[in-house]
């Protein structure tokens, strides 16, 4: 069972995320949040799997909230869904240690896919985030070669996958392997490269 902690300090949003979650196999609501301080107070009390915030809200912020978060369980798996997909909120999100960003115009089946991905440590984002990411990585100064001059065959076929955005699940039944072996794969590309997380990686894939 997946257990999520909504944080929005709009009520009727809450609303329907709740009845969405809940109405999902494998996930339930375990808390809500009206803004980043509760959520920060829930959080800690709660230990929700996923905790999926918004950014702009009174007081505290989801981006503070997301930093504090982190911060005292390194292990927690934030996920933002906003309505604003710019880079003024991207990427400071990303820098507090979200794991994912969504738009709340995304499709239900896209969030719940989205929530399912952060509980299993993989990293959820809209198509458009995930260009405007790879567009900025696309445009710095080039070091891909370097980093991935010695990944094995298999290796480097995982970091393509990666890059083009699919899950565990699908690298699995791409290249006919078991998840675990996907899983191993990727643990050993973010040694190699140097990669703290899955967004890194699936850049590192279009550079190189």
């Amino acid at each position: 069972m997946i257990r999520v902690l909504l944080v929005d300090d709009q009520q009727l949003i809450r609303a329907g995320l709740r009845m969405l979650c809940d109405a999902e196999p494998g996930m339930e609501v375990v808390g809500e949040a009206g803004d980043g301080r509760a959520a920060i107070d829930l959080a800690a009390r709660l230990v929700p799997d996923v905790v999926v915030m918004d950014l702009r809200m009174p007081g505290v912020d989801g981006i503070t909230a997301t930093s504090r978060i982190i911060a005292e369980r390194p292990a927690a798996r934030v996920l933002v869904l906003t309505t604003f997909g710019d880079d003024d909120h991207l990427y400071p999100a990303l820098q507090a240690g979200a794991c994912g960003f969504l738009l709340k115009d995304a499709p239900p089946a896209e969030l719940l896919n989205g929530i399912r991905q952060a509980a299993s440590g993989e990293s959820p984002f809209s198509q458009d985030v995930l260009r405007r990411l790879v567009r900025r990585a696309v445009d710095a100064k080039p070091d891909a070669p370097r980093r991935v001059e010695n990944l094995t065959a298999r290796e480097q076929e995982v970091l393509d996958l990666v890059g083009e955005g699919l899950s565990n699940t699908e690298i699995a039944e791409r290249m006919h392997i078991g998840v675990t072996t996907v899983k191993t794969h990727i643990t050993a590309l973010m040694t190699k490269t140097a990669s703290p997380n899955r967004v890194r990686l699936a850049l590192l894939a279009h550079r190189s």
